[in-house]
């Protein structure tokens, strides 16, 4: 976990991660879900980390939609309290076919389940 925090935090703050790992041998699984600060953290590290090799594994660096820390952890501090209670990231309401946008609203972009979220 301090490995992935030391790289992932050259482009901002990381407040909560969860390296998931195996229940029985406690191994990690390969994977892991962070979450930034704010919003801009979490584009730059996307931006800049998917697809590179660290370590010779090539890393996929993706958004989630709504990220929630893990239900069965026992020891929660007050950040992943607060995270688990609110959710990190951008919420992005559904997108209706009722709904008229012209050409200068924003399309909301549908994202995609992956490692990073802020």
């Amino acid at each position: 976990e301090g490995d992935v925090i030391c790289v992932f935090s050259q482009y901002g703050e990381v407040v909560n991660i969860n390296l998931v790992r195996d229940k029985k041998t406690g191994k990690s699984k390969g994977f892991c879900f962070l979450c930034y600060e704010d919003q801009r953290s979490t584009i730059l590290a996307v931006d800049n980390f998917n697809g590179i090799k660290i370590k010779g594994r090539t890393i996929r660096v993706d958004h989630v939609a709504n990220y929630r820390p893990p239900k069965d952890s026992e020891d929660l501090d007050d950040v992943t309290k607060a995270l688990h209670a609110k959710g990190c990231g951008v919420k992005t309401p559904p997108h209706t076919s009722s709904d008229s946008l012209s050409e200068d609203d924003d399309v909301p972009v549908k994202k995609q389940k992956g490692e990073v979220c802020s």
